[in-house]
């Protein structure tokens, strides 16, 4: 299984990408190509490791270990060294719908726990998995798969999100006819506007969309399901109904000032962006020439950074209450766990290139916003976590920590609560305790309902969500047997 010695022999080498100054100021992405020879070599320090991690998709301590998808990586990396570029995308194709996706916007949970990443450096899996798709996309071998008959069975499809996809692919091959609703005015859901556009190209999104199409599944656009009356007409339309809505309910800052004109949820702020870029407008949203404040870290608040740079921001501070987490793996972080160690994202890179320094602030919270009308300013205090006596971590300010910073947009990127409650509402359906649907598995209280993605188990990682797509279209197609 790939070369005996690779991990020996080569060095990991990492996507090459467009200088920090080139690339903000444009929307393209971010990284260029390895030729292919060195994409082998790559491949070759995938070994047969005994054990392979990287495809368990398991929970540890509270964490995914490795890929949720089960990705056979290890195989076709063994057929990438061979050279055997077509048997090595089939093989991923097996498990994974959306190569393409994963191979630009995952976290990598599989090279988190590589084998080669204890104690050295991992397996470049992402990125040899983005070039067999583009790849693949390119020499034509990714063709339309209609199914050879239909089931008579109509499942309705809420949300096209990454679960939302994943389930009405499966549905489709299996012969059902498959609608998804989507609203917003086109499909894709976070792939569409809440990832940026140097993360994710939305050609990438679009040439998915139409060959889904292709294969039969329908769309229809601008048509939220957000009312009894309408849940009902789809339910009296369809044989069964698979939720993907998401878990887009933001949560809020609470702070003295929050209703300033210049305040914005990061989500409402990023969609903005995509949607002028693609239509070629100005954003309603614009952080040029502003000093910009975002409040929270995460993979959202380094979109905001990375977004509010291309626009021609001023300055881009980000506060995290958090600590700054530490350069190797922490005692209690070990292999083959994902790795919470410091990382400097393509955002914070860019913002290092153009200013010399770090864009974020930790261990900060926003008390309270300044201006008259509109944000002029924000006031911070450093914070400190300690262990109460009952074991959990509780913060408290730092006194004389104070400190105010200019701000013309402030931009709050602090996770979210779960579902927004129109849908869960409609349906008639319970909440559980992270804001999505209440069901233990796919299959919700309500006959012939499932739940799949983050409208199921919260706030996730994209991986995760299409995973629980197919899970989701399984458990569906199950009912539609009887």
């Amino acid at each position: 299984m790939g070369k005996t010695t690779g991990f020996l022999e080569f060095e990991r080498k990492d996507l090459p990408d467009r200088t920090p100054a080139e690339r903000i100021r444009d929307w393209n992405e971010i990284h260029l190509k390895l030729d292919l020879e060195e994409r082998q070599r790559q491949g070759a320090r995938c070994m047969d490791c005994g054990v392979p991690f990287c495809h368990s998709g398991v929970m540890m301590n509270g964490m995914m270990t490795g890929c949720p998808l089960h990705n056979l990586i290890p195989e076709w990396n063994d057929l990438i060294y061979c050279g055997d570029w077509e048997g090595a995308y089939r093989r991923l194709a097996h498990t994974a719908p959306f190569p393409e996706f994963t191979g630009r916007v995952c976290p990598a949970l599989c090279e988190g726990a590589c084998t080669c990443s204890n104690g050295g450096r991992a397996v470049t899996v992402r990125a040899n998995e983005c070039t067999l798709i583009d790849m693949a996309f390119e020499r034509g071998w990714v063709r339309p798969q209609p199914p050879v008959s239909r089931t008579g069975r109509r499942v309705a499809v809420i949300g096209s999100g990454p679960a939302g996809l994943a389930a009405a692919l499966r549905l489709n091959r299996l012969g059902h006819s498959v609608t998804v609703y989507e609203r917003d005015e086109e499909p894709g859901g976070l792939l569409m506007y809440g990832i940026p556009n140097m993360k994710l190209d939305k050609a990438v999104v679009r040439r998915r969309i139409e060959l889904l199409r292709a294969e039969g599944v329908e769309f229809a656009c601008s048509h939220p399901v957000d009312t009894a009356g309408e849940a009902e007409r789809i339910l009296a339309a369809h044989d069964a109904v698979v939720i993907c809505v998401g878990a887009r309910a933001p949560r809020d800052l609470r702070a003295p000032g929050r209703e300033l004109q210049g305040v914005h949820f990061a989500v409402d702020y990023l969609s903005e962006a995509t949607r002028a870029l693609l239509a070629g407008r100005p954003a309603a949203i614009d952080a040029r020439d502003r000093d910009v404040i975002i409040v929270g870290g995460g993979d959202t608040g380094t979109d905001c950074v990375g977004t509010a740079l291309r626009q021609g921001a001023r300055s881009a501070t980000q506060f995290e209450i958090m600590a700054e987490p530490p350069c190797q793996r922490a005692a209690g972080n070990p292999w083959p766990e994902y790795p919470r160690v410091l990382k400097v994202d393509y955002a914070q890179e860019e913002a290092i290139a153009l200013t010399g320094h770090d864009p974020r602030t930790y261990l900060t919270t926003v008390t309270e916003l300044i201006g008259e009308g509109h944000v002029e300013a924000v006031r911070t205090v450093g914070v400190k976590w300690e262990r109460g006596a009952d074991g959990r971590m509780t913060m408290s300010p730092v006194e004389g920590s104070e400190r105010v910073y200019p701000a013309g947009l402030v931009l709050i990127a602090m996770g979210f609560t779960g579902m927004e409650p129109a849908v869960i509402d409609a349906f008639g359906l319970e909440r559980n305790a992270r804001g999505g649907v209440g069901c233990e598995s796919c299959a919700t209280s309500r006959p012939g309902v499932f739940a799949a993605g983050d409208a199921r188990t919260g706030q996730s990682l994209v991986v995760r969500a299409i995973a629980d797509g197919l899970k989701a279209a399984d458990a569906c197609a199950d009912y539609l047997k009887g």
